[in-house]
């Protein structure tokens, strides 16, 4: 039963595709930390496991999605700087 175990891997369905993701259990802080192995930059917590899934998929995206936009400016599609207004 996963309440005994202190990690489990289960797999996360995004709109980019499913991913694995890794749940353990926080023992200072309660509920669970959340690792995406595929997504280096995906570290996330919920205070449930539901709530954990439903941060993992939110954070994959997001990650995804900001890869995209770093890509798209450094091919000059689109800038993402602020544009400063002059009076």
């Amino acid at each position: 039963m996963f309440k005994a175990a202190k990690k489990m891997q289960v797999q996360i369905k995004t709109d980019y595709g499913a991913f694995s993701v890794v749940l353990e259990r926080e023992p200072d802080i309660g509920g669970y930390m959340v690792t995406a192995p595929k997504v280096a930059d995906v570290v996330t917590w919920g205070k449930t496991i539901a709530h954990a899934k439903r941060m993992a998929k939110e954070a994959i995206e997001c990650s995804i999605e900001g890869d995209v936009l770093i890509a798209a400016e450094k091919e000059g599609l689109v800038s993402l700087r602020k544009q400063h207004a002059h009076a």
